[in-house]
């Protein structure tokens, strides 16, 4: 893996967990105004923060895309994750594995363990 695809995945990544975050109490501070207390209202505050994250995602998850040339599963997969409540942890889990996988591939192929 290059350090441009690398990079690409690392930015996905480190946007992945505060879009989930920002989902998720988004979704349970909407749920509290409508049943619990009628006056609490964040939306107006914390709904620009979540539109930024997830426009981030998806500029980055767009990018990572094509950098490491995902088939159209793959891709719409981690898109999906975007729309998900708490999609963001798993992104961020799955994205990590393939990294540190790239990792080792790297290492070994440097090693010359492993034939090109």
């Amino acid at each position: 893996m290059d350090l441009k695809t690398a990079s690409a995945l690392r930015r996905l990544r480190l946007v992945s967990v505060p879009e989930g975050i920002s989902w998720i109490v988004l979704a349970a501070c909407t749920v509290i105004k409508y049943t619990v207390a009628e006056g609490f209202d964040v939306a107006p505050v914390l709904g620009p923060i979540h539109g930024v994250l997830f426009i981030l995602y998806v500029l980055f998850w767009l990018d990572a895309w094509n950098r490491t040339k995902w088939d159209a599963k793959t891709g719409a997969l981690y898109f999906s994750y975007s729309i998900i409540p708490g999609g963001g942890f798993i992104a961020d889990r799955k994205l990590r594995r393939l990294s540190e996988d790239a990792v080792i591939a790297e290492r070994a192929r440097k090693e010359g363990t492993v034939n090109a």
